[in-house]
């Protein structure tokens, strides 16, 4: 026994192995079947595997939790319905040629409908009708809608897995199989939309194709057999009403099974389970159902048995429902006891959560009520220390902290330190993360040096949804704005989250929202995070492989030099971890000037490649508006100085104003378009345009001439005038 289990796994490989033989087969066997004549016998062999795989489908389809899952499913549609037709094809021409077409058409001719033609094709009308109206119209139009909604979901979904892989809540191999899966849903419910049309042509060629046999075997008969009317419609009556009954039943289920498929696009499990959980999670209508039941029962005129053997049902099935949701409540209360009658946190103190690995660090505070202890001139020296990044939180959002709760939040702010190390060279300094009972429970503050970076607010088992504009629905939630951009959000049920997602909101959880929110403050302060002991830091790093830079750097410049130009990089979102290279345009250029700005210049020239590389499109080109050159004139006339030596501006405040409405419409109108906001202009004007417009313009890429690395194609979309 145990080798034949064994077997089954490498037999089913070999079969998978031959597949593709047995799909080209198949496909051979259809073409025959509609040209060659067959048996009587093989045409009852192919009926019947068109029957099974019609209830194999319509069974599979009960299992299925996910639509991906059975993504062969419009395939095998278009297949099935092919095969129906050609065995239409064989049927008819044994029933014209012989009068007789098998043993399985015989009996559904006269054992199912009774001998009786009439009843046979009243019958025959009936499933037709069920099918063309009924089941295949509506799984068409649930398939139309799911095709739409996905796509007009793809978006926001796209975004959510961005965000997840920014918080670290999956990485690079998790988001590209997520990706993977929308691209593959959006494509099957296209399919399964389009597919729906071979069911319903299926069931119209069947109701003509059975007239026409009706009309030819009363013709054959009549005619060309010598028999009465009545004898020729009794007997190729019966034979064709047969024939379409034998093809409308698998029609039926595979139609059926389209509408399983399509229907079940929010399921969790199987299809039983779901069907008793929806009916056994509420005992109030089942009580309802079994008092009608019961009223009825009792009306003169209406069979008493049923109806109130019925309401015994379920009426026993609602006392079983509500005694079963009472022990579960009496459960939870006594899990929430024992919960509570743990360890507590100190009310003003720390969440309890430990740094680890993850590059946060606890803060604890003494207890309410304690005795206060005398305190020495050390412990106040302490007090003065400020942390270069902290996080207060309510305690409400402590359990998505603490990992003793569940909480994964500090593995987290680990995975956003490395994000960060590897996308900007950024060394983010451990984040300490401390609980205040002076902020709201659900709040949180981020910090940087002591300053307020950012704030939000979270509730903890809900999700945060945001209309990104392809949704048009509202949602019932508790309005709020997200707080990393500002936009506005709700916040939403678990239970509502996939009806969001498909309706085209961004749904995202509580820990992703904090995530991404740490993220843009990183991202906006990074500069003051880089201090100068960690510029010591990054030289001892690159005197390791490169001690001949590093001598020449240092024989030029400062280490606070060094820091102020490696912030000036970071400001504008450009990389440092290619330290060897702005070391060295630092120390070639930094014996002819110890100008920050000038050294800027040079470094971002020095790192071409990787400007150029940041702000090309997908297909390498890089497309720009440029500054015209009486805004480049006017400013080179209004600087005093110049970059090596200092410089000051002196502009009228009104032509400043003006230059800077009329980039924030140029870039305004490239992000309408998908462009990134692309500014180019001179290179002895490209600091100063930065700095005029940094305050007024968010999210803008200024780069110079010298920045665009050779070979790369520039492509301008206008001229700010």
């Amino acid at each position: 026994m145990a080798e034949a289990t064994a077997a089954l796994p490498s037999m089913r490989k070999k079969v998978q192995s031959y597949s593709d033989i047995g799909v080209a087969l198949l496909m051979v066997l259809i073409i025959i079947m509609m040209v060659v004549p067959l048996p009587t016998w093989l045409i009852d062999i192919l009926l019947s595997m068109n029957i099974t795989l019609g209830v194999v489908t319509l069974l599979v389809t009960f299992y299925v939790k996910r639509a991906l899952d059975l993504s062969i499913f419009p395939t095998l549609l278009l297949i099935s319905t092919l095969f129906r037709l050609s065995l239409n094809v064989s049927t008819t021409r044994l029933i014209l040629l012989y009068g007789n077409a098998g043993e399985l058409i015989n009996a559904f001719g006269n054992f199912v409908v009774g001998g009786n033609y009439v009843v046979g094709i009243i019958m025959f009308l009936i499933l037709v009708i069920i099918q063309m109206l009924v089941i295949t119209k509506g799984a068409e139009r649930v398939a139309e809608v799911a095709a739409r909604f996905t796509l007009d979901a793809m978006p926001g979904k796209q975004m959510s897995i961005d965000a997840d892989l920014n918080s670290g809540l999956i990485d690079e191999q998790g988001a590209k199989q997520r990706r993977q899966d929308i691209q593959r849903e959006a494509d099957f419910y296209g399919a399964m939309d389009g597919a729906s049309k071979f069911v319903k042509g299926d069931a119209i060629a069947g109701l003509i194709i059975t007239t026409i046999n009706i009309i030819g075997g009363l013709s054959i008969g009549i005619f060309m057999r010598g028999m009465d009317a009545a004898g020729a419609a009794a007997h190729y009556s019966l034979l064709t009403v047969g024939d379409g009954l034998v093809g409308q039943i698998p029609a039926l289920l595979m139609s059926t099974a389209m509408g399983v498929i399509v229907t079940r696009a929010a399921a969790s499990s199987e299809l039983g389970p779901d069907l008793i959980n929806s009916f056994t999670k509420y005992p109030r209508p089942l009580y309802i159902a079994s008092g009608m039941l019961m009223s009825m029962g009792l009306i003169p005129g209406l069979p008493t048995v049923p109806f109130v053997s019925l309401s015994i049902l379920m009426g026993a099935l609602g006392y079983v429902v509500s005694r079963e949701a009472e022990i579960q409540e009496i459960s939870a209360e006594e899990q929430a006891a024992s919960s509570q009658a743990g360890p507590q946190a100190p009310a003003g103190g720390g969440a309890g959560v430990a740094p680890s690995g993850a590059g946060a660090a606890p803060a604890g505070q003494a207890e309410q009520g304690q005795k206060a202890e005398p305190v020495s001139p050390e412990d106040v020296m302490k007090l003065l220390t400020v942390e270069p990044m902290e996080a207060e939180i309510g305690y409400a959002i402590i359990p998505l902290i603490d990992p003793a709760q569940g909480g994964d939040m500090l593995d987290r702010i680990g995975t956003i330190r490395k994000q960060m190390a590897l996308e900007m060279g950024i060394v983010v300094p451990p984040i300490r993360i401390r609980d205040n009972i002076q902020i709201k429970p659900t709040e949180y503050i981020l910090r940087v040096k002591g300053a307020e970076a950012g704030r939000g607010e979270l509730l903890p088992d809900h999700y945060l949804a945001m209309n990104t504009g392809a949704a048009e629905e509202e949602l019932i939630g508790v309005p709020t704005k997200e707080p990393a951009f500002g936009l506005p959000a709700l916040w939403i049920s678990p239970d509502l989250r996939d009806k969001a997602e498909a309706m085209g909101y961004t749904v995202v959880d509580a820990p992703s929202v904090l995530a991404t929110h740490l993220s843009e403050v990183i991202k906006k302060n990074g500069a003051e995070l880089l201090t100068r002991q960690e510029v010591q830091k990054l030289t001892d790093m690159v005197k390791e492989t490169a001690p001949a830079v590093i001598d020449e750097l240092l024989s030029s410049l400062s280490l606070g030099e060094i820091q102020k130009v490696l912030q000036n990089l970071i400001r504008e979102q450009i990389p440092i971890r290619d330290l060897v290279t702005i070391f060295e345009a630092l120390a070639d250029f930094g014996k002819m000037s110890r100008s920050v700005d000038f050294l800027t210049e040079r470094a971002r020239e020095a790192l071409s490649r990787l400007i150029s590389l940041k702000i090309q499109g997908p297909d390498g080109i890089i497309t720009a508006a440029t500054l015209s050159p009486n805004w480049e004139q006017k400013i080179t006339a209004g600087v005093d100085g110049d970059l090596t030596r200092g410089w000051q501006l002196n502009l009228d405040p009104r032509d400043v104003q003006k230059m800077i409405s009329a980039i924030s419409r140029a870039m305004d109108e490239m992000v309408v378009k998908s462009l990134p906001p692309v500014l180019l202009v001179h290179p002895d004007v490209r600091l100063i345009v930065r700095r005029l417009i940094e305050g007024s313009i968010n999210n803008i890429f200024v780069v110079s001439y010298n920045e665009i690395v050779r070979g790369v194609q520039v492509k301008t979309v206008g001229m700010v005038e």
